[in-house]
């Protein structure tokens, strides 16, 4: 089993920057690779970014540029530091492991910007 926990959310004013933090445990060594998603009011849950075990990062479009992926030397917890904040990027953002045996989500945390 695999709980994953985030924390960092909030609101900020457009331009601002905020961290978000996702902090691994049970069976982490299950995880291939970690990241997360958002899911806006009405719309469809969808891919953020991404960092696999060699390190690697993968970002959506929308955020390349502006947000970076990262983990810590242990592994177990996975940062997402988001700058250039604007109001299109307020969602839940989710955690999301990616396990030999199926995947795993976070709770969320609620990331707002003002105009």
């Amino acid at each position: 089993q695999v709980h994953l926990v985030e924390s960092g959310g909030g609101l900020v004013q457009a331009g601002g920057s905020l961290r978000l933090s996702c902090a691994a445990s049970g069976s982490i060594f299950r995880i291939n690779a970690m990241g997360w998603y958002r899911q806006a009011p009405g719309k469809q849950r969808e891919f953020v970014a991404r960092i696999n075990n060699g390190g690697e990062a993968y970002y959506a479009a929308s955020v390349k540029g502006r947000f970076t992926i990262s983990r810590d030397n242990a592994g177990n917890t996975v940062f997402l530091n988001m700058t250039s904040l604007r109001p299109e990027d307020t969602a839940a953002y989710y955690c999301h492991g990616e396990g030999n045996l199926g995947d795993h989500w976070g709770q969320g945390t609620q990331v707002t910007v003002s105009s």
